[in-house]
């Protein structure tokens, strides 16, 4: 294999893979070779025989907590969490309020099932206030579905759909409110970015969110449609009084952070070796 006779001829320590089929690669070049192999898992992976290399790594690192417990059963060798490094920010908040005209919610994410959008929109669909809109930036298998819900909801003068940007910092800079409807995460990297910019942010009560509260008593929303429809109502009717979840920026790391810890766990696996 042209990865295992690299990997001897250049004289690598470590072979680093993400994701299931990367992560089979690395457990054959490791085979091959001799050199360790480390494995990140970034998802709540299906439990079946696709993650058999993940038994076989030297080490394991998850994204999250919650990953992690979904993949301690599997894991037989040593594993920790690390959550995604942020770069640093080069545009901050304008902390326009949710009371302050009409307010702008931001959705931000790839469109697919697990992020929830339908979910949002179904509830957007129920309220009864008219003083808001919501820009969805990205895109995604699910899209054309997601505007035909929007067009079906009678939702077309207040949901905009802007595609793929280059700059999602900007928009959420400008935004409101920042909407997080994921049923399932391994660790929300847009989450994650309005937590560091210090956007106010509701999110769903799903595992790895509740990793970045900065208390467990932070209110957070059950992933239903009328779940969701009472706290964006509540949002838009209590103003100023509303409470928002406490998330904490001292969970999120820098890239520099993030890539400290990883080289620790390299280090690990290759003192193991060497006993």
């Amino acid at each position: 294999m042209k990865v295992a006779d690299r990997a001897k001829r250049e004289g690598w320590d470590i072979l680093h893979a993400h994701s299931r089929v990367p992560a089979w690669i690395a457990w054959w070049a490791s085979r091959l070779s001799g050199i360790p192999f480390v494995l990140t898992a970034h998802a709540l992976l299906r439990k079946n025989k696709a993650l058999i290399p993940f038994s076989r790594a030297g080490y394991v690192i998850c994204v999250s907590e919650a990953v992690r417990d979904h993949m301690l059963s599997i894991i037989r060798g040593p594993s920790r969490t690390i959550l995604n490094g942020l770069q640093p920010l080069e545009v901050s908040w304008g902390k326009k309020k949710c009371s302050e005209g009409v307010t702008q919610f931001l959705f931000v994410g790839r469109l697919s099932k697990g992020k929830g959008l339908h979910i949002l929109l179904e509830a957007l669909g129920q309220l009864s206030r008219n003083d808001w809109v919501l820009d969805v930036v990205g895109d995604g298998p699910q899209r054309a579905e997601l505007e035909e819900q929007a067009q079906r909801l009678s939702l077309a003068d207040k949901v905009f759909f802007h595609g793929f940007q280059d700059s999602p910092d900007i928009w959420m800079s400008k935004c409101s409110c920042f909407l997080f409807p994921s049923l399932e995460e391994g660790m929300g990297l847009t989450l994650m970015r309005a937590v560091q910019m210090g956007v106010p942010a509701l999110a769903s009560d799903i595992p790895s969110v509740r990793e970045l509260l900065l208390d467990s008593t932070s209110p957070l929303i059950t992933p239903t449609a009328s779940e969701w429809r009472k706290a964006l109502s509540r949002a838009l009717s209590e103003q100023g009084s509303f409470l928002f979840p406490a998330f904490s920026k001292d969970k999120i790391l820098s890239t520099r952070e993030m890539a400290r810890k990883v080289l620790d766990s390299y280090y690990c696996v290759i003192q193991n070796i060497k006993k």
